[in-house]
Formats: structure tokens, C-alpha cells, sequence
């Protein structure tokens, strides 16, 4: 596991495009030295990346960049979200702390142990968590500056069964989840989500997962930063748990780019 790649990418995409599709659970790398403070051997390692991953969104993201008919801005994790899961609140907010599972994890999907309990968060939200979230927020004044609007498009996945992990895992699965947020999440942006997605089963609202992504600087501030989550479950495309990809994600891929183009 390298340390020369980078820790996340922004790929362009048009000048006048509003639109950023953001993926930032979809890497499996772990540094070395930060692979050293996990406990696992590396079969069990890999096994909790299998089922910690999102995997293929990343190329989910890219094929319908590609279609899309204004090419959208991509933002792209490249560090497995074990590193630090750039989506979490770094404080006492996140109520994924509940589990081990903060901005610093230091327990497993299944409740085991993946850091010790006493791990200090510090030296890698210093290192990854505030950088990516630096940069994620200028990526996010980019387009407001250029185009005087910003849509985030977060693009995710999530298993067909329900995780140990997970804290509102009784809720329905459907095959594609819309995470909303009541200021960032208009209602013209979530139909247009379920007309995209129509033709990949029911998009449902906000369960198993809900909310959305947005820079701490415009969360709750700003209303031209539109957000909202696209969580697909991954029996939908992919072989579960950490398994190759299938004819469902060209569709998904397009739904992704009608999105894009709609908004």
C-alpha cells in the first residue's frame, strides 16, 4: 500500500458547468504508516475494505461525466475512507461516533476493533481530513464564482443488507437512496433525481441513509450551494461485498449523466 498517490483528485470539467459530483468512499489504498495503526491482519483488512468500500463509484462518476452534455466537475476521494471519511463532522456532531466510526474510525462495520479506542484523531485530520476539506470547499467557491450556482452530487454506495454498523439499518433499501437536507436540497433537485433515476428501480428518500455533503463554510449558510446524496444499492451493479462490477453500471452511469444534464 503506496503513499506516493495523491490524496484526492479534482478532475475539471466545463467552465459554465455548476455541477460537481463528489466520491469520496470509493478508494480501497491505506498508507503504510497509516496502515500501521490498524489492528487487522491484511486478510481481515481486506475483507473490511470489501465491505467498507464504494466500490466502482468512481467509475460511475466518470462514464456519466462523460455523457453528461455539459461535462460536470469531479472531486475524488483516493484514500479509503479507514484513512479518514472526509464526510463526518471532526467533532462531538457526528453521531456516527455512537459506533467507533467518527472522521477517525476505530471500529469495524462489524463493531470489532479496527484502532485502538484511545487512538488520537489528531495527526490524521491534520494531515487528510481538514486538506481534503480545504480543498472541497474551494472547489465548491470555484463554481459559485464562476457560474454564480453550485449543485454537490454525492455519489455513493450501500450494501443490500444492513450492516452492524449501520444506525437506521431497519429502514427500507431501495435500489437507489436520496439523501436530502431540508436547507441544501431543493424539491426541484430531488425530482429531478427520480425522474434520472427512474428507470433503475425506485429512488427512495433519506433511508437507509440520509442528509447530504456540504462544505462546513456554506452547510446551513448558503442557499446557491444545492447538495444532494445518490446512495445505489449494490446488488444493483457490482458482485457484494467487494466484488467486480456488472451490466448495471452503464445504466446507472447514464441515470447519473440525465441527472447531471437536468440540473
Amino acid at each position: 500500500m503506496s503513499q506516493a498517490i495523491p490524496s484526492f483528485d479534482l478532475l475539471s470539467g466545463a467552465a459554465d458547468s455548476p455541477v460537481l459530483l463528489h466520491v469520496p468512499h470509493s478508494a480501497r489504498a491505506v498508507p503504510r504508516d497509516v496502515r500501521a495503526g490498524i489492528v487487522l491482519d491484511d486478510t481481515a483488512l481486506e475483507r473490511e475494505l470489501d465491505h467498507i468500500t464504494d466500490a466502482h463509484t468512481a467509475e460511475i462518476a466518470e462514464r456519466a461525466a462523460a455523457l453528461a452534455g455539459l461535462r460536470p466537475w469531479r472531486f475524488v476521494n483516493r484514500l479509503s475512507r479507514l484513512v479518514v471519511d472526509p464526510e463526518r463532522f471532526p467533532d462531538e456532531r457526528e453521531e456516527m461516533l455512537a459506533v467507533g466510526m467518527g472522521a477517525v474510525y476505530t471500529r469495524t462495520t462489524h463493531k470489532g476493533e479496527l484502532r485502538p479506542a484511545d487512538t488520537d484523531p489528531e495527526p490524521l485530520l491534520a494531515r487528510y481530513f481538514r486538506p481534503y476539506a480545504a480543498a472541497m470547499t474551494q472547489a465548491v467557491a470555484g463554481r459559485l464564482a464562476a457560474t454564480g450556482r453550485a449543485v454537490i452530487i454525492d455519489v455513493h454506495s450501500y450494501p443490500a443488507r444492513p450492516l452492524p454498523y449501520e444506525l437506521h439499518g431497519s429502514g427500507p433499501r431501495p435500489p437507489v437512496c436520496l439523501g436530502t437536507d431540508a436547507f441544501h436540497t431543493p424539491p426541484e433537485l430531488t425530482e429531478a433525481a427520480r425522474k434520472a433515476f427512474a428507470g433503475c428501480g425506485e429512488a427512495g428518500l433519506d433511508s437507509p441513509f440520509a442528509g447530504t455533503y456540504v462544505p462546513l463554510e456554506f452547510y446551513g449558510t448558503n442557499a446557491r450551494v444545492g447538495a444532494l446524496m445518490v446512495e445505489i444499492r449494490r446488488d444493483t451493479y457490482m458482485t457484494e461485498p467487494g466484488g467486480p462490477a456488472g451490466p448495471g453500471l452503464d445504466r446507472l452511469a447514464a441515470a447519473l449523466a440525465a441527472l447531471v444534464d437536468a440540473v
